[in-house]
């Protein structure tokens, strides 16, 4: 994962926070319903950031794998166990 894309899970994390003590949610669909709009305002930030750069700001790359290329392979399974 790249920064951006850490950013743009950390707002829709925030978002669904905001939304869910704004709305106080009471059952798993409202929770649910919350937790999508929460999404979706960071789908729509990731969005518009695309349209302005002209590329995706999603990578391919999983944080597995980020960090066994910043990491050298001893210190990368030192840190699995």
């Amino acid at each position: 994962m790249t920064n951006t894309e850490l950013i743009l899970n950390m707002l829709a994390e925030a978002a669904t926070t905001d939304l869910s003590k704004s709305k106080q949610p009471a059952t798993f669909e409202q929770n649910a319903q919350v937790a999508h709009r929460g999404g979706k305002v960071a789908r729509e930030a990731r969005l518009a950031l695309e349209k302005e750069l002209g590329q995706t700001v999603i990578s391919p790359m999983n944080a597995k794998k980020y960090l066994s290329k910043t990491m050298s392979g001893k210190a990368l399974k030192e840190k699995e166990n």
